[in-house]
């Protein structure tokens, strides 16, 4: 193998890689979705899961609004000519919009209140946590100031995680 094909052969795993953790993710939060929606219907939601639920919501709102269009990606690639934000959210949180999800989760879990809620949101973690592994990769290499933003916050929970 050339060293051109095998840096085409790592993109190309890298991609298929990528394609997965988001399908993954998707088919995540359509199942906890769902199913918190027929909960919710049959018996309601306590004040908690409204709560999170709305704050993982406004987290969410935040974090895009704080990027410009077309600057994130779904995929865990950082997009060509893409900036590095590190205001708003991402000053405290890599990845506040994952955040955002994890919190949706949580509050569908408590709304379904069962063990696979529960191991729903704990595979969704597992999702996310791999593809913000993969994504910060790409972020070393396509912005040199990512090491020490990195360094001076946290992946998901500001000052614990």
């Amino acid at each position: 193998m050339t060293g051109g094909t095998a840096v085409t052969a790592a993109g190309g795993s890298r991609r298929v890689l990528g394609t997965a953790l988001v399908a993954l993710q998707f088919a995540l939060i359509v199942a906890l979705g769902l199913t918190a929606v027929l909960a919710f219907l049959d018996r309601g939601a306590p004040a908690g899961a409204w709560l999170l639920g709305a704050g993982g919501i406004a987290l969410g709102v935040w974090a895009v609004s704080c990027n410009r269009i077309g600057n994130f990606n779904i995929r865990p690639d950082p997009r060509p000519g893409g900036q590095l934000v590190d205001r708003g959210p991402y000053r405290w949180i890599r990845h506040p919009m994952y955040t955002a999800l994890i919190a949706c989760a949580i509050a569908c879990a408590i709304v379904i209140g069962t063990l696979w809620g529960w191991l729903g949101v704990g595979a969704l973690v597992v999702v996310l946590a791999i593809k913000a592994t993969v994504e910060e990769r790409g972020m070393l290499v396509a912005h040199p100031g990512y090491q020490s933003y990195r360094a001076r916050t946290k992946r998901f929970v500001p000052g614990i995680i």
